[in-house]
């Protein structure tokens, strides 16, 4: 048997996605809002960081459905590496909506070993809350720090960004969006790369910042 607590969460989640699924369906002919700067614009070189651009495959970014996206790895002098993927929707409408990790990793063969959320502090910003995973496939394990971007707001929760965007579709008739990414793989301590990525995400937040519409 079902609390009352759970049955309510149960029906507020149902209503939430038939509102979306009614809303987008409605927005189909949309405009999608372009970017503020071009996502190229996130610089190659991030204090000791050096990025190399990893194109992806045609077949996938019809898949993904990204208006524009930014797939890079970044490695330091010390043999540390993290892959940054960001992915920007100009409006998200029916079929066309931000892909989460947590469907995405694990349909490439990764499993969760641990969620949880991180405190972000960036700079000339509030603190944002973003999503803190630990993932394993084999012997290899990594750590995910991402997060929801757009119209103003840094969010985590998959729920509260869907929230969002209908509210901002009803009121500022808008559904951009982009999901911001980094994976770090685990070479000792899982601590060790959780400052490895909390350090360079704020390092490169304010090119995000300029480049993600609010």
């Amino acid at each position: 048997m079902l609390d009352s607590s759970t049955k309510t969460r149960f029906w507020v989640i149902a209503a939430l996605l038939v509102a979306a699924t009614a809303l987008l369906h409605g927005t189909n002919r949309s405009a999608k809002l372009p970017l503020r700067q071009p996502l190229t614009n996130v610089p190659l070189n991030v204090g000791n960081w050096k990025g190399t651009d990893f194109p992806i495959e045609k077949r996938l970014i019809t898949v993904l459905g990204v208006d524009e996206y930014l797939n890079r790895g970044y490695v330091d002098p010390a043999g540390n590496s993290l892959e940054l993927y960001i992915g920007y929707f100009g409006s998200q409408r029916s079929g066309e909506l931000i892909h989460s990790p947590k469907n995405c990793l694990p349909a490439a063969g990764w499993e969760w070993v641990r969620t949880g959320k991180l405190n972000l502090a960036v700079p000339n910003h509030p603190n944002i809350e973003i999503n803190d995973f630990r993932i394993a496939k084999g012997l290899q394990e990594s750590l995910v720090l991402y997060w929801y971007q757009g119209r103003g707001r840094a969010i985590a929760s998959e729920y509260n960004a869907k929230f969002w965007m209908i509210a901002d579709a009803m009121t500022r008739h808008r559904t951009d969006g982009a999901m911001v990414r980094v994976i770090i793989p685990l070479r000792n301590r899982e601590e060790n790369a959780r400052e490895l990525g909390v350090k360079f995400l704020q390092a490169i937040y304010p090119s995000l910042d300029q480049s993600i519409p609010n």
